[in-house]
């Protein structure tokens, strides 16, 4: 929910968001306006999660734990198309804030398991409430129907770049890419 608050968005928001294309970005528009969006979008989720002790990234492993429950480091990597040592470190933060405690697989002397900790459990509440913020800020006034062809353009353009990225992976021997629906950063 939009807090009344804070403050509505001023002429500078306005026009910067309507600011033409430098002509070195031209031959990219969609490339370029895909990254000015996913730009403020995390910078607001930055300034969202802040509110609840959290930073970008942080709130999806939480999610897993909670939805999932106890998860072994490598999935929490896979499952949210991380890779290992930002998973570490990410994990590392948690812990450090009381969220998140590691301990041993018994089954495999090679993994750790993470879990959430009661006091993580109290954040739930509160991470969804952030999250249901940043929906109503992305979306906006777009009517239902205009959101909903919004996610599917997005996720024909997830597809489309997953496939590109798996394929120079290949030819160049890089890392491939996460799954499709997977490709969340840290």
């Amino acid at each position: 929910m939009i807090r009344p608050d804070s403050e509505a968005p001023g002429p500078d928001a306005a026009e910067a968001a309507h600011t033409p294309m430098p002509p070195s970005v031209q031959a990219g528009p969609m490339a370029h306006a895909i990254l000015r969006v996913a730009r403020l979008h995390r910078m607001l989720a930055g300034q969202l999660l802040r509110r609840v002790g959290l930073h970008p990234g942080q709130e999806l492993v939480m999610m897993q734990l909670w939805d999932l429950g106890p998860q072994r480091q490598i999935d929490l990597v896979r499952l949210l198309g991380s890779d290992a040592a930002t998973m570490t470190r990410t994990i590392k933060r948690l812990e450090h804030a009381g969220f998140v405690r590691r301990r041993p697989s018994p089954t495999d002397k090679r993994a750790t398991i993470i879990e959430p900790t009661e006091a993580s459990l109290a954040l739930r509440h509160q991470v969804d409430e952030v999250w249901a913020e940043l929906e109503e800020c992305t979306a906006g006034q777009l009517p239902e129907e205009r959101q909903a062809e919004a996610v599917q353009i997005l996720e024909q353009i997830e597809a489309s770049l997953s496939l590109a990225a798996t394929r120079h992976a290949q030819e160049t021997g890089g890392p491939t890419a996460p799954p499709e629906g997977q490709a969340g950063h840290m």
